[in-house]
Order: C-alpha cells, then structure tokens, then sequence
C-alpha cells in the first residue's frame, strides 16, 4: 500500500492556506477602514430614524382620513368628505421636512383624493386653492385614472384653469371621457 509523506500534503496546502490567509487579512483591512468620526454614523441613523417615525405618522393620520372617506361614501354624508380632506392637508402639513422626499406616489395619492373630497364636501374654492398647490409639491409628477385620465388635466379642466378647447380639440386633452362628454353637452348649449 503507498502511503504518502507527510510533507508531501503540508506542501500542497502551504500556497492555498497563504492565499486564504493573505483573502482574509485584505478584506479585514478592508472593513478596519471605515468612516473618520463615529458620530457620522450615529446622525444618519437619527435621521433615518426621524424619517420612518414621520412617516408611521403621517400613514396613521391617512389611515383615519381614508376612514371618514369611506364612511362618507358609504353614507352620502357631504360633512364626512370635508373632514377627510381637511384631516389629508393636516397630514402632509405635519409631515415635516425630514420626510417631503418619502413614499411620494403614496403621498400624492392621499393629496388628490383631499382633493376630490374637497369638491364631493361641496367647498369648490377650497378643492381648487388645494389643487393649485398640487404641482408644487410634486413638480412634474401627475396621476393617472383607472381610464388612463390625467388628474391634473381634469382638474385644471373642472376649475377652470384650462382653457376649454373647441369641440374638435376636446380629444387632445387627457380626461374621462364622460367629462368630455359634459364639456361638449355645456358648450352645444352654449352655442344654441
């Protein structure tokens, strides 16, 4: 039976345990080497800590608003819209500036429904001052409905910030089609 030396084995394992070795020591100085003062570390934690703790809050404040918006819906109670829309512009008020760049597509959600709720209440003035706000605080970002409508669009479009095209030009704006339908029904009897 062949046997083999001893050293014959430890010399076919020197060069991997060297390089192994050699691995880990690079990646250890790798991690020895990290920011220059502690505290940089502990101030983004705050802050990262700051911004989930507004957030918990302004999702807890659009929970109860989207409370009264179902409870409006499901009672027809004109009051209940207005106290949820109010509650929506409380929420994104007290969000803090710590947080204005978090979840914006949800927070913009919750901004046109204050909206809608506004006009459903009853108070148009008020529905279209929160409206005009809207592309300040999401410049260049707009929603889009079910029917692939433009929040902004049909907004502009019910509060009269837009002009109203002629009948020809009303497929060129990008809103419900029943919308369109009551602009055309509005305008023929404008004319006749």
């Amino acid at each position: 039976m062949y046997t083999r030396h001893p050293f014959t084995l430890m010399g076919r394992l020197a060069p991997r345990g060297a390089a192994i070795a050699a691995m880990l020591l690079s990646l250890s100085a790798c991690t020895t080497t990290g920011t220059a003062n502690p505290s940089d570390g502990i101030g983004f934690r705050e802050a990262r800590f700051e911004e989930i703790s507004a957030m918990q809050r302004y999702r807890q404040c659009r929970d109860d608003a989207v409370s009264l918006d179902e409870q409006a819906r499901s009672s027809g109670n004109a009051g209940r819209y207005l106290a949820s829309a109010r509650l929506l512009e409380k929420c994104e008020a007290e969000l803090g500036s710590e947080a204005k760049g978090l979840a914006v597509e949800e927070r913009m959600r919750a901004y046109a429904l204050g909206v809608q709720n506004y006009l459903k209440g009853g108070d148009v003035a008020k529905a279209s001052e929160t409206f005009q706000k809207f592309p300040q605080a999401f410049p260049g970002r707009d929603l889009y409905y079910f029917d692939g409508s433009s929040f902004i669009e049909t907004m502009a479009v019910l509060f009269g910030q837009k002009e109203q095209p002629e009948y020809g030009r009303f497929a060129v704006l990008n809103v419900n089609e029943t919308l369109k339908g009551e602009m055309r029904r509005v305008e023929y009897w404008k004319r006749n």
